[in-house]
């Protein structure tokens, strides 16, 4: 497939189953005593537990301590634990509309209503230190942790309402995590709102960034999963070194809310999954994720958490994580989709994120209604072809490219949920896909078929396309992903191993070289 060159020499920076599966859900933690105060709801309903939508506020970490106690239907909150005398800090921006003790739950506590119209509750305190109708600010002292109230040790209780209707609060955890920041935390600075995380190409090879900017690849071959590593950041490889695990699988890889990186792999017979146990560090062994399916992709939600979606031959699936860097769902039915398809995940500009399936015959999406939200039912999105890629422009629109028997062809939001018609690119026919971002927020496309590797590229940002260029020979799969200082890197598989590619420039690559001077795992 391509040349046998010897090791990087160059460097350059650039400026700037359907047959599913074992539930793993986390065990519910006990009950707290329930409140009994005035102000407690009247009749405690569990209401959806789905996050609400994401807004623009900023945050701040509420207290120091760990999690001793996490929100679920028995815990209306979360519980932050730490020694008496502990620091509270107020989570956002807001006006105090309750500061006092109540002698049947809470002792001393407090109510903040943000501008949003949530409110954050702060309960057994051993001081207060704002009044009723104080203005305060993310991240402003406003108390003490103490043990008042029916509580068996100092901690605090952190309640947050969706708005004053509602008769059971929502996640704190989530609520925080769409704000950017995971519990536990350091209180200190103000949060911003975290990027949108968008998410990495699934197929037999896939590569992600750990936390601290190193490129990590993943290669499927017949005797399991093959991985290495920058050894630094925009830099040389590591040896090739074999993990096991299913043979001839479907990759997806995404990071979790705290950076740590989580891979899954499943072939017809199993799905396995294992993730980094710390952010860029070392990795756990394989664990069951389910059972066997066609293709899977792998995507994180606004507020961090992970969802995977698996199709099979009775259509798609989909599992998620509970609570970001938590346990998991179950495996839930998307409701059809279309069978034994090529599965990809892309972020619209809002944060909702959107699965497209691709089988021989037929093209279907389906889509967040809300981020962190429930999902629409499969629509229609075109006729069937060979294999797809998802991305996104620099003004945040998806654009979604299909290949099949006469080339490739493209389509691309022209609303929040609109849509242009398919637009033929050329291109070679029967091709595996794949695309990135250019350091100046171009997309560029990359298609491999078994004779001819070829690119493609937007002339300006948001703009049209330029003519296919060569790329190389021919391969079996191909996959592109970003380095720290923004050089797109591609990874080419064929019979002989796996190779790679990468900028030297803004227009101008490298040749395609082994990784380490060594082959790698064969992908046919």
């Amino acid at each position: 497939m391509f040349p046998r060159i010897s090791r990087r020499a160059l460097t350059w920076v650039l400026a700037p189953a359907a047959a599913l599966l074992l539930p793993a859900l986390l065990p519910a933690a006990p009950a707290e005593a329930a409140r009994t105060a005035a102000v407690t709801p009247a009749a405690v309903t569990p209401a959806a537990m789905a996050p609400a939508a994401v807004t623009a506020a900023t945050a701040a970490c509420p207290a120091a301590g760990f999690v001793s106690q996490h929100f679920h239907s028995g815990h209306n909150g979360v519980d932050i634990a730490n020694a008496v005398g502990t620091p509270i800090h107020a989570v956002g921006d807001g006006e105090v509309t309750i500061s006092g003790y109540d002698n049947t739950g809470y002792g001393q506590w407090i109510r903040v209503l943000h501008p949003d119209g949530r409110i954050s509750e702060y309960g057994h305190m051993s001081r207060r230190d704002v009044s009723v109708g104080d203005r305060v600010v993310a991240g402003q002292q406003i108390a003490l942790m103490g043990s008042e109230g029916q509580s068996t040790g100092p901690h605090l209780h952190l309640r947050i309402w969706s708005d004053r209707s509602t008769s059971y609060g929502i996640d704190p955890e989530v609520h925080l995590a769409e704000r950017g920041v995971v519990l536990p935390c350091t209180p200190g600075a103000v949060q911003q709102p975290r990027p949108p995380v968008y998410p990495a190409e699934s197929g037999r090879v896939v590569s992600a960034r750990s936390a601290d900017g190193r490129l990590e690849l993943f290669a499927a071959g017949a005797r399991g999963i093959h991985h290495a590593w920058q050894q630094r950041a925009n830099g040389d490889w590591s040896e090739w070194e074999p993990l096991g695990g299913p043979g001839n699988a479907e990759l997806a890889i995404a990071p979790n809310a705290d950076g740590r990186l989580e891979l899954f792999a499943l072939n017809g017979n199993t799905f396995e999954h294992r993730w980094q146990l710390s952010p860029s560090g070392g990795w756990s062994g394989w664990e069951n994720f389910g059972g066997g399916g066609r293709d899977t992709a792998a995507g994180v939600n606004a507020d961090g958490r992970i969802e995977v979606y698996a199709s099979g031959p009775a259509g798609l699936f989909h599992r998620y994580q509970v609570a970001p860097n938590g346990g998991w769902s179950g495996w839930e039915s998307t409701g059809g989709g279309p069978a034994d398809s090529r599965v990809e995940l892309g972020k619209a500009p809002d944060g909702r994120l959107e699965a497209f399936a691709l089988n021989g015959t037929t093209f279907q999406h389906r889509y967040q209604t809300a981020p962190n939200g429930g999902w629409s039912a499969w629509a229609g999105f075109g006729e069937g072809g060979h294999d797809l890629t998802v991305d996104h422009n620099a003004d945040g629109r998806l654009e979604v490219f299909a290949s099949g028997p006469v080339g490739v062809f493209h389509k691309y939001q022209t609303g929040k949920s609109s849509w242009s018609g398919w637009e033929p690119m050329g291109g070679p026919a029967g091709s595996q896909l794949t695309s990135e971002r250019t350091p100046d927020g171009r997309v560029e496309v990359f298609a491999m078929n078994g004779t001819t590797a070829l690119h493609i590229w937007q002339t300006a940002v948001n703009a049209p396309y330029s003519e296919w260029a060569p790329f190389g020979t021919g391969g079996t799969e191909v996959v592109a992903a970003t380095n720290a200082d923004g050089r797109i890197e591609v990874f080419g598989t064929s019979h002989a191993g796996t190779f790679h590619k990468w900028q030297t420039g803004f227009a101008t690559w490298s040749e395609w070289l082994w990784l380490n001077n060594s082959a790698g795992p064969a992908v046919d």
